[in-house]
């Protein structure tokens, strides 16, 4: 399900995935493919974790990036789970063919 809300999202961030929705800052959002399928690797991310462990540990990644790289981009830029959806997020199969905990490869 993708719902449009503007204000559940920062400044720096078009979309947010929170099991089981895909909130999106506008209508335009809905139909970028890329951007949806980005999401829906999100969506299978934290289904394979149980939802809460997904963000126990999205949020430890980004934390201990943050200390590492000291600039909290480049922390979000390296979080196993981003690595893995933006690389793979042309893939419109990609969800197909995904064997699970796919993110570990992606762990830095």
């Amino acid at each position: 399900m993708i719902l449009i809300n503007k204000h559940i999202l920062g400044k720096n961030f078009i979309a947010v995935t929170i099991w089981p929705v895909i909130f999106v800052k506008s209508a335009k959002y809905k139909e970028d493919d890329l951007l949806v399928n980005h999401e829906k690797i999100h969506l299978r991310q934290q289904l394979e974790l149980l939802v809460v462990f997904f963000y126990i540990f999205y949020a430890a990644e980004f934390l201990f990036g943050w200390i590492k790289y000291k600039n909290a981009m480049t922390a979000y830029q390296n979080i196993s789970f981003e690595v893995e959806a933006y690389t793979n997020e042309k893939d419109e199969d990609y969800l197909e063919t995904r064997k699970p905990f796919s993110f570990l490869k992606y762990y830095r």
